[in-house]
Formats: C-alpha cells, sequence, structure tokens
C-alpha cells in the first residue's frame, strides 16, 4: 500500500514539473527540483526526452549535482560528468561515500578522471585511487573506507567515549569492528550491544562470531546473496591476509540486485542495462541492429531447412499449415528450461554438484509434456484433416506433427538446461545469448523432425 501511494506521489511530482517545465516557468521547476531528494530529482532527469533534461540539469544548484550524479543510470551520468570541468567534477563529489566517488569516475575517459583527482586532496585522492582499483563487480568495487576500529581489550566506556568524540559515525553503521594491532579483522560488535552492556565489559567480550567477514575478490552477486542470507546491514571487507579495508552497507547491495534484475530482463532482448529509455533515435537504432541481423541470420539458417525438404511440401501443402506449431512449441519449452536455470545460476542453487540432478528432471518434464502434447496435437490434427481434402493423409499427419514435436519438446528442454552452463564456462552472458541459441535450434530441430518424417510417410 505504501508503495502505491509513494508511486502516486512520484507520478503527480512528475506531472506537475513537466507543467511547470513545458510552460516555463523556470523559477518554478528550479525550487520544486531543489526541494525533493537527490534519488528523485534523478529518477524525473531519467523520465525526461534529452532537450528538457538538459534544461532541469542547468537548473540543480551546484552543491547537489554530485548527489544527483550518483543516483543516474551509467549512460546519463556519464554524459553529464564528461561535461562538467574537472575542478567543478571533483567539488561536486567531494562529500559523496568514497565508493559513489569511485562508480562515477569509473566510468569516464582516463584523461578526465586523472585531471579530476588532481584538483583533489592528495588524502582524498589516495582513497578514490584505491578505490578504484578494484573490479567493479567485485567485493572491493562495492566496499567504502569509511570504518570505526577499536581495538579488543578497551571497555564499552571507553568505545562509547570515543563515539561521542567523533561526533559522527557513518550511515548506516550497525556494527563496530574490532581489530588488533597490524588493522587484522579480529570480529564487530553491533551498536545495541555496546549500548546495553556495563560500562566496564570488555569489548572482547561482545563480538558476534556470526558477522563474518567478505573477501575483497568476491563477486558483488555473490555479497547481494551473502546480505540476503544473513540480514546484513553491513559487512566487513578484508584482503587475502585477513586486514581489514573497509565495509559494504546494505544500500550498495539493493543497487547490486536492481542492476542484476535489469541485466536480466534487458540481455533477454539483446539490450543494456544502462541505455536511455530516451535516448536519440540513430542511437538507439544502432544499439538494436546488431541482434536484430543476428536474428535474421538465425532465421535465415532455420528456413534453409526448409528448403531441404521443398518436394515433401509440394506433395501434401497441409504440411506448410501445420509447420509452425513445432519449432513454437519447443521454443516455449527450451526458455522455460533456459529461464529456470539462468535464474537458479545467478541465485547459486545450481553448481555442477546438482546440475545432473536437474537435468535428469527437466529430462523427465519434457518427456511427459512431450508425451502429452504429442497425444493431444497429433490427434487434434487427426480429426481437424479428417474432415478436408486432406482425410487420406489425416492419420499420417496426426503422427507425423506428435513424432515431431515430442522430438523437439525434448531437445528444447534438454538444450535449455545445458546452454546457461555452457555459455557460463565459455564466460559468455547466458541471458544475453541463451535465447537465440535456443531459438536457433529448437526452430532447425522443430522443421527437420517434422518435414524429416513427413518425408518417411509421404515422400
Amino acid at each position: 500500500m505504501q508503495t502505491n501511494i509513494e508511486n502516486e506521489y512520484n507520478n503527480d511530482q512528475l506531472v506537475k514539473l513537466n507543467e511547470a517545465l513545458q510552460s516555463g516557468r523556470f523559477v518554478q521547476v528550479r525550487k520544486m527540483l531543489n526541494e525533493l531528494p537527490s534519488a528523485d530529482v534523478a529518477h524525473f532527469l531519467e523520465s525526461t526526452p534529452p532537450k528538457e533534461r538538459d534544461i532541469l540539469w542547468r537548473l540543480i544548484n551546484t552543491e547537489r549535482e554530485g548527489k544527483v550524479l550518483q543516483f543516474l543510470d551509467d549512460e546519463i551520468r556519464n554524459e553529464y560528468a564528461t561535461n562538467m570541468e574537472p575542478a567543478a567534477l571533483a567539488a561536486a563529489t567531494r562529500d559523496l561515500d568514497i565508493d559513489d566517488q569511485a562508480d562515477i569516475l569509473g566510468d569516464l575517459p582516463d584523461k578526465i578522471v586523472k585531471e579530476v583527482l588532481a584538483s583533489m586532496k592528495v588524502q582524498d585522492r589516495q582513497r578514490v585511487e584505491h578505490a578504484m582499483s578494484y573490479p567493479e563487480d567485485s567485493a572491493g568495487g562495492l566496499m567504502n573506507t569509511d570504518v570505526v576500529t577499536v581495538r579488543p581489550l578497551v571497555t564499552t566506556e571507553v568505545v562509547l567515549r570515543y563515539l561521542r568524540m567523533k561526533g559522527d559515525i557513518p550511515r548506516n553503521t550497525d556494527c563496530i569492528y574490532v581489530v588488533d594491532s597490524e588493522d587484522k579483522y579480529i570480529g564487530s560488535v553491533k551498536l545495541s550491544s555496546l549500548i546495553t552492556s556495563q560500562p566496564e565489559t570488555i569489548v572482547d567480550e561482545l563480538l558476534d562470531e556470526r558477522i563474518k567477514a567478505i573477501s575483497i575478490t568476491l563477486p558483488d552477486d555473490d555479497v547481494a546473496r551473502l546480505f540476503e542470507r544473513r540480514d546484513l546491514i553491513s559487512a566487513p571487507v578484508v584482503d587475502p591476509d585477513g586486514k581489514l579495508l573497509g565495509r559494504i552497507t546494505i544500500d550498495d547491495v539493493v543497487d547490486v540486485i536492481i542492476e542484476d534484475a535489469d541485466h536480466s530482463l534487458m540481455s533477454m532482448a539483446g539490450l543494456d542495462e544502462n541505455d536511455d529509455t530516451f535516448a536519440p533515435v540513430v542511437t538507439s537504432a544502432k544499439r538494436r541492429a546488431f541482434w536484430l541481423g543476428i536474428n535474421l541470420i538465425t532465421v535465415m539458417v532455420a528456413a534453409s531447412v526448409i528448403g531441404i525438404f521443398e518436394d515433401t511440401i509440394k506433395i501434401v501443402t497441409a504440411l506448410a499449415i501445420l509447420q509452425p506449431i513445432v519449432p513454437s512449441m519447443g521454443g516455449v519449452a527450451g526458455m522455460q528450461t533456459l529461464t529456470l536455470v539462468i535464474r537458479g545460476l545467478s541465485v547459486g542453487h545450481i553448481s555442477n554438484s546438482n546440475f545432473k540432478w536437474l537435468m535428469f528432471k527437466e529430462l523427465g518434464v519434457s518427456l511427459l509434456n512431450g508425451f502429452l502434447w504429442a497425444i493431444v496435437v497429433g490427434f487434434s490434427t487427426y480429426l481437424w484433416f479428417n474432415l478436408t481434402q486432406y482425410q487420406t493423409y489425416a492419420v499420417e499427419l496426426g503422427i507425423t506433427i506428435g513424432g515431431a514435436m515430442c522430438i523437439n519438446l525434448i531437445v528444447g528442454a534438454t538444450l535449455g538446461a545445458c546452454l546457461p552452463m555452457i555459455l557460463n564456462k565459455l564466460k559468455i552472458d547466458p541471458a544475453m545469448s541463451g535465447g537465440v541459441v535456443l531459438t536457433t535450434v529448437t526452430d532447425m530441430v522443430g522443421f527437420f523432425a517434422f518435414l524429416g518424417l513427413a518425408t518417411i510417410f509421404f515422400a
């Protein structure tokens, strides 16, 4: 219910903003923009065509530009960040978390990055360079270095006094990290434990051993799964020697989850999750042309299979009516399995140890569905054509399409299970190319099985 209210509010704000913009009430637009949270401003920018978007960007107060940039999609963010003066970009991002600064700079041209870093203070530059040294899709790329650490043998009274002296603690701080003299991670103490313990209690006695450190090289999707399974708000990050380097917080993990979901959805259509919805016509056309070309090639390959059986089709033209059914059913069955396996891989449910069981399970499902729908379609075809001029061939047509459908459903489901594993081994994203390969194969097998069986009966 709360989400629906928020969506209605956002849509209402977007309408009011657009009305003010279209009527040229720029003073009102500026006031509205700068009263909104930075994330909402970014949302409105992404929801606006390029011409109006540029006007909105110029109306944002300079001191808010960095906070808005961190919430924008990569493509739009890079466009505005690239056009900013290096010193201005450095100033705009100065108050952002280190990981957010690294994200913004990481996608910019090297020349601009060097100029921005050169305009920073030495300490800030070193911290950002350190964050940028890790792959973006790893724990190091998500990590922020703003951590609060204490020694294990101090009392809670000392720790609380230390926190009061700091005056401010990093956002999403739910734990204090305990390290030794070499900054090696020992454990974590929840803030709630510190507050409710006796002043003389030693920190070492309050360690929560359930909070495990995350390796700096762990992939970001594995980090997201750890947060989901352990209900974490933050987690410490360590190097191979166990030295504490920083922490990952839930807000960064939510970003990873959303990006992965966007990637899976957009990749199925051969698109990038960072593509601008309102990108220019030529730009969007170029991006989509490649996969349209790939699809055209695969369709022509499948069509060539039909050409092999041209003589058979001439003998019984009813085959042309039934021809699309078999590849379509095989493709749907294959996509069901493909989607299931891709999801299983993405959430970590499928591995080499249990894939054999899954393979036999999907084979069993395809056999049951294959025989069921082969009987249904075969009998329906017999009844249909028994009432037409092709009644002489009604039995053969029923057997032909039933047999072909059974074959293609089994092939589709088997390929749908194996394909993601094979593509993963080849370091190819199965969400991006799995559907294209699967559709091509099920089309070819479907046409070949259907027309091949028809040739046996009619040629």
